[in-house]
């Protein structure tokens, strides 16, 4: 049996006796640090999306990254050797301008503080992008794009700071990239709030206007999410009530996981997007503690402790998560497992 994520407050990793290609029917999938990583595929990505897209598992991508239009990123992908058709992309942009039509008539103007991909997605809804606050605009909308400067960014606080009703395709304050870990259109915003004392609506992970874009235009019926980031992919897959896969080739780490609140935690985790192929083991309760595989944890005070030992150490981490997770519910404070992830290799 495969778990869902009806299950109000997960205190373990779920199981699957069945790869997760035939559990679900529709793989929701994150693209920076999941499958690509600037120009170039992620480890196994290729490989292990070409097997899923042979057993009939539907791939559809989903990313909080506004930069570029849906065809852009298809062609992307193609590249990469993951063949790929713009109505399988979906982006933060377009449920932004869906959640922007909704606030203004159609035919009007938008300031866009952005690139190509919110400009379209605006297109899309009948709506005219425009970059001045001179072309009287009724919205602003903004989103992530290397491009985006300082002008840019005071162009939008003068649009606020007049009740322009403000839209933000995500809040993400990180973005990986080829060469590391670089500012996320979260820190761009949150520069337009400091000078503004406004918040924006938000339309893309975790939040309902993402979640919404995607079944609108994947038609899923069992989908599984696959993400690197607690704080959109997991906590949007927990706020949409649908089972999530976390992949570690991103920038989550273990620790990290082992204090994951209620909505941080995904249903299933694995290296990379090969946990898409396998059935994935259950954790036990077993004598005070928590058994996957060969190892067995437990909280022991504010220490985690992992005993045994088994051939994966993924199923080691699956059974520390159970035990953090179980004492951090408990106690409301986080157990100590750097011993215990430096016993795994993490």
């Amino acid at each position: 049996m495969t778990e869902t994520a009806t299950t109000v407050r997960r205190t373990a990793p779920g199981g699957s006796e069945r790869p997760l290609t035939e559990a679900y029917d529709t793989a929701l999938l994150d693209l920076d640090g999941v499958v690509y990583a600037g120009p170039h595929a992620i480890e196994h990505a290729v490989d292990a999306l070409a097997a899923a897209r042979t057993v009939g598992m539907r791939l559809a991508y989903v990313t909080n990254n506004a930069s570029r239009p849906p065809r852009v990123v298809a062609e992307h992908l193609t590249e990469l050797g993951v063949p790929a058709a713009p109505a399988d992309v979906i982006n933060s942009a377009q449920a932004a301008a869906r959640v922007v039509a909704e606030k203004v008539p159609a035919g009007a103007k938008v300031l866009v503080v952005g690139g190509l991909g919110l400009e379209e997605a605006l297109a899309e809804r009948g709506l005219v992008a425009v970059r001045t606050l001179a072309e009287e605009p009724l919205a602003v909308v903004q989103g992530y794009d290397p491009s985006v400067g300082w002008a840019h960014l005071a162009e939008a606080s003068y649009a606020v700071q007049r009740g322009l009703p403000w839209v933000a395709s995500n809040t993400d304050l990180t973005v990986p990239t080829a060469r590391g870990i670089a500012p996320g259109n979260g820190t761009l915003v949150a520069a337009v709030r400091a000078a503004t004392g406004v918040d924006p609506v938000v339309a893309g992970k975790p939040l309902p206007p993402m979640h919404r874009e995607t079944v609108l235009r994947t038609g899923a019926k069992r989908p599984l999410v696959v993400g690197d980031r607690l704080d959109t992919d997991i906590e949007g897959a927990f706020n949409g009530g649908v089972d999530s896969l976390l992949v570690f080739t991103g920038v989550t780490t273990a620790a990290q996981l082992l204090e994951a609140p209620v909505e941080h935690r995904p249903t299933y985790l694995a290296a990379d997007l090969r946990g898409l192929l396998e059935p994935h083991p259950a954790v036990a309760a077993e004598d005070g503690g928590f058994r996957c595989g060969g190892w067995t944890a437990r909280a022991q005070g504010s220490v985690l402790r992992l005993d045994g030992a088994g051939a994966d150490r993924w199923d080691g981490l699956r059974a520390l998560c159970a035990a953090a997770w179980t004492a951090l519910d408990a106690d409301g404070e986080p157990a100590d497992g750097r011993k215990a992830l430096a016993e795994l290799g993490f």
